[in-house]
């Protein structure tokens, strides 16, 4: 099986219309929460993504068929005065999981980052997501500590 990774091109209406489908298959999935994207995220997402020169979006196909997404801002580590590059979304169709596309989506991700000079990857996992952790585990990713007297990261939220 031949997958080919490529940088979305947000002007592209069959590509940002790729995008919101994966997107959305993500959002219905459980560990995406489980609920479809709202009418206004469908409606907005791309004009505002185009917008914004800190985002990366790259797709994974299976011949002309979507099968896979990774969605990356860039932000900036005050500790390394560089710019990181964080995978906000990382999603695989159902019946491509286990294939190694994840890693892929992963290592296109990291080529990005390192032309831009980032210092770091970065990535949020559910605890009980056990497959993607092992799976970015086995691509060198870990929890981020900075003192083990002081433990792992979390990732908090707040709504606003």
């Amino acid at each position: 099986m031949k997958i080919d990774i490529k940088p979305a091109d947000l002007s592209d209406p069959l590509q940002t219309q790729t995008l919101l489908d994966l997107l959305n298959r993500y959002a219905l999935h459980p560990m995406g929460g489980g609920e479809a994207l709202s009418e206004y995220t469908h409606d907005h997402l791309i004009e505002a993504l185009q917008k914004r020169d800190d985002f990366v979006a790259l797709l994974a196909f299976d011949s002309d068929q979507a099968i896979g997404l990774c969605n990356c801002f860039e932000g900036f580590s005050t500790f390394t005065c560089r710019p990181l590059l964080n995978i906000h979304d990382l999603y695989v169709a159902d019946g491509y999981r286990s294939r190694g596309i994840g890693k892929q989506l992963l290592a296109a991700a990291e080529a990005i980052a390192r032309q831009r000079g980032c210092s770091k990857l970065t990535l949020e996992v559910l605890s009980g997501n056990a497959a993607a952790k092992k799976s970015y585990g086995d691509a060198g990713f870990k929890p981020y500590r900075l003192n083990d007297e002081f433990g792992q990261a979390e990732f908090w939220q707040k709504y606003l």
